[in-house]
């Protein structure tokens, strides 16, 4: 079941569970999108279906205006949404809260994530973007060492803001549990990812300890 959620601070759709597991996924958009973007209505809608209740989100940038990308220096006021949008929903949700999204989304929440480790459960990164195209040495992996929670990055093998192999070796920074899911042929917007694959993986991943 779909249900518009706003609050004072936060604005998305919130999918509700036809039976549910207790757990919940707060999950929000790249740069140049929002919370209705195809990737995540599609995620959520699996997620929902598996029993997770799922709120996927607006980022404060894009509250404040419909088009354009984000401003670099409002980007702590991004994470700051994210905050306020896992907190929201830790309210509905009786069990485990996980947070992630897509590129800029999924970037920002990881980074929320170094910054308050109790943020969220585990980590679900879809499209992680490493570096800027063609920009291999603008790493964006700095706060890596600080993530203590699981994660789970997706990522396809065509995506030019990181290959899959500059991806695994940079996660190896994370003193957390993690796993990288290669999506074969897909690019940035991650369109022949299989929602199953990444569900199995995900819930592999957080029934084990931190490494």
């Amino acid at each position: 079941m779909l249900e518009a959620f706003e609050t004072a601070s936060v604005r998305g759709v919130l999918h509700r569970p036809p039976v549910s597991n207790g757990d919940a996924f707060a999950l929000t958009h790249g740069a140049g999108s929002n919370a209705n973007a195809p990737l995540l209505v599609r995620m959520a809608g699996a997620l929902a279906e598996a029993g997770y209740l799922v709120l996927r989100y607006d980022l404060p940038f894009r509250i404040a205006r419909p088009k354009g990308p984000p401003f670099p220096a409002m980007a702590a006021r991004d994470r700051e949404g994210i905050g306020r949008a896992v907190d929201a929903l830790r309210k509905l949700a009786g069990g485990r809260v996980f947070a992630g999204g897509h590129s800029y989304g999924g970037r920002q929440t990881a980074m929320a994530a170094a910054e308050h480790g109790e943020l969220a459960a585990a980590l679900l990164l879809l499209s992680y973007p490493l570096h800027p195209p063609r920009k291999p040495e603008q790493m964006r992996t700095s706060f890596f060492p600080e993530l203590r929670m699981p994660a789970l990055f997706v990522h396809g093998t065509a995506d030019p803001f990181g290959t899959v192999e500059e991806l695994r070796a940079a996660i190896r920074a994370i003193p957390a549990r993690t796993d990288l899911l290669a999506v074969e042929g897909a690019g940035h917007d991650l369109k022949n990812a299989a929602a199953a694959d990444i569900l199995a993986l995900f819930r592999a991943l957080v029934c084990y300890p931190e490494k």
